[in-house]
């Protein structure tokens, strides 16, 4: 089962504080592990703060405004850009699915500062990494659930909500959601 494109929803009784209420996106899945983008954890700063940092002159009023999320515990001082498709960057992206993409160069923060960026776009620092069999294992220990991805709630700016509204798609109300795990 290949999961790449797919949401990963944190179950209630997940475990680890780092991934509580974590909605991610997974950027790839196969044999060798897996790699994927917390969406819904915001960081202690918005994307003009980390262009004045990398010393990015911006002219965007968009990018002033938009939030930075921490993708996962993994390599934090390292940037993705998870994006809509009609970004064309001038070095190397990975094509997730049909709309997504990812970018880790900074050509596209520089882009984003002059409002030349892709239509949408989520930034993260870090990213969530699992090794061979590992996060099939946490799914089979009812850790996670997965969906569909939703641009919605990928691209979204806000974070809150996003947990429950990625529940929605499955037809699952957190209320009603429980942190015990059942087998038959």
């Amino acid at each position: 089962m290949d999961l790449t494109g797919k949401l990963l929803i944190a179950m209630p009784g997940m475990g680890d504080p780092r991934f509580e209420r974590s909605v991610i996106f997974l950027c790839s899945h196969g044999e060798d592990g897996a790699m994927g983008l917390i969406v819904n954890k915001p960081a202690d700063l918005n994307v003009s703060t980390l262009l004045e940092q990398l010393e990015i002159p911006s002219s965007s009023a968009a990018a002033a405004r938009a939030p930075v999320r921490l993708g996962g515990p993994v390599e934090m001082a390292r940037g993705f850009v998870l994006h809509s498709p009609d970004y064309a960057g001038k070095l190397q992206s990975l094509k997730v699915s049909d709309g997504f993409v990812m970018t880790a160069t900074l050509d596209i923060l520089e882009d984003i500062a002059r409002d030349n960026g892709p239509a949408r776009a989520a930034l993260m620092l870090g990213y969530s990494g699992w090794g061979p069999g590992q996060l099939e294992a946490e799914i089979g220990d009812n850790g996670w659930l997965t969906a569909d991805a939703d641009p919605d709630i990928v691209f979204g700016s806000r974070d809150d909500g996003k947990w429950e509204a990625a529940l929605k798609l499955l037809g699952i109300d957190a209320l009603l959601l429980s942190a015990s795990a059942g087998h038959a």
